[in-house]
């Protein structure tokens, strides 16, 4: 143990002191730490390395080099071994440095090991932990190693920052310039023309409660009280997304709605038999032939997607928000048609019940429960397995749902990933 351990945490005390008191309660000691020795030594968590062991100076400077130029004020996710912040505050342009603990217990015992004063004591600095805060802020570095290795309480933060470094990654598919994405725009023209505007559903259920219904495993538990839900004569909005059209029907439910943004729809999702009085709400890049074949009206829009700039110019439609999934227009739909409250089924984002999706086989809608390697809490506070594009699909959720506080959101099961501004709707939730 190093011998500044008491002057670290005594500057902590000073400057943040209600941290302090938390930093206190952290359990170092169950931190499974090696040393790790090169050129130079850092420390191995659980088998990661959480910096260089050459030289970890050199590998701070070049993360430095990731952050614009000149930088009033920066962020860094993830304390390490300190090494990054002073090297950002040898900037004399910097003003404030942000420090988001990602491991209260990994930077604790960074603490007890080496001395952290140099930028601890730096007026500049702000010390926070990253989960006290509702989102991330830019300009920002992560620590890779502890985006692997955040704790419980910070990992909504560490699920926004790898959504935001993967950006550009995932909307590698979306280039209006693919040679397949021009060809099923120019598909989809003559039904886009002549097909009706989503804006003439907006504001025509005001004040009515709506059932936006995903395919996670958690809407198994609810199809019976669907399907004696939807037999009342006043009862709420039933919108479904595109996936979990056939097993709602195949359980004896007649969504009011369907929502569809894929191109990878086929007919194996939404059967064209006996859809005559069930709106379908679409966008461009849906697949044509799933369109005609509908017998039920169809409302056409775009996502604020630059694949639909040049469409838009020619053809003027109203925007859904899209952030990902099929989800996020299903809501802004439901929002737009005036509902004050909406109940979420099988909005999972994860793998809840050792299973992908309601009503379909393991490895269907993509990738199976086995190959999920990665994690959010669930509405009981515990671990449930997911893949990295959902938990991505529950951050833009959750920030569409803290831009309308005018509408009260619920969750209908406590199974699927916590949803930050949705309560557990009583009626659903035991």
């Amino acid at each position: 143990m190093s011998d500044s351990v008491e002057n670290n945490f005594q500057v902590i005390e000073s400057r943040w002191p209600a941290l302090h008191v938390r930093l206190m309660t952290e359990d170092s000691a169950a931190v499974q730490a090696e040393l790790v020795e090169g050129l130079g030594s850092t420390l191995s968590i659980a088998g990661i390395q959480l910096t260089s062991r050459h030289d970890r100076t050199r590998e701070a400077r070049l993360q430095a080099t990731s952050l614009p130029p000149e930088s009033k004020v920066v962020h860094v996710y993830g304390t390490g071994l300190g090494d990054l912040p002073c090297v950002l505050l040898e900037s004399t342009e910097l003003q404030r440095l942000y420090v988001h603990i990602l491991n209260g217990a990994i930077f604790s015992l960074a603490l007890q090991l080496l001395d952290q004063r140099q930028w601890l004591s730096d007026p500049r600095v702000e010390l926070i932990y990253a989960g006290d805060l509702s989102d991330i802020h830019l300009p920002f570095f992560a620590l890779p190693s502890e985006m692997l290795l955040a704790d419980d309480f910070n990992a909504r933060i560490r699920d926004r920052l790898v959504s935001e470094v993967h950006l550009s990654f995932n909307n590698r598919e979306f280039d209006p310039q693919s040679p397949a994405i021009i060809q099923r725009l120019e598909e989809s023209r003559e039904l886009v023309s002549r097909d009706r505007d989503v804006a003439e559903l907006f504001e025509t259920c005001a004040g009515r409660e709506v059932y936006v219904i995903g395919t996670g495993p958690s809407l198994e538990l609810h199809f019976d009280q669907l399907r004696a839900i939807r037999e009342r004569d006043q009862r709420p909005l039933f919108i479904s997304v595109d996936t979990a059209y056939r097993p709602l029907r195949e359980h004896g439910i007649r969504p009011d709605l369907v929502v569809s943004i894929d191109r990878r729809i086929s007919f194996r999702h939404l059967p064209p038999e006996d859809t005559d009085n069930i709106p379908l709400v679409y966008l461009p890049m849906s697949d044509p032939q799933v369109l005609k074949a509908w017998q039920g009206t169809r409302y056409v829009g775009y996502s604020a997607s630059p694949v639909y700039a040049s469409i838009r110019q020619q053809i003027s439609k109203a925007e859904l928000y899209v952030g990902g999934s099929v989800i996020h227009p299903a809501v802004d739909l439901a929002v737009k048609m005036g509902a004050d409250r909406i109940t979420l089924f099988g909005a999972d984002f994860a793998f809840p019940m050792n299973k992908t999706h309601a009503g379909w086989n393991d490895g269907d809608l993509g990738q199976g429960v086995n190959l999920a390697k990665h994690w959010v809490l669930d509405g009981h506070g515990l671990r449930v397995r997911t893949q990295l594009n959902f938990r991505s699909y529950l951050c833009e959720l959750e920030r569409y749902i803290a831009g309308h506080p005018q509408v009260r959101f619920f969750n209908s099961s406590r199974a699927g990933a916590m949803i930050v501004g949705a309560t557990f709707n009583q009626e659903f939730v035991q």
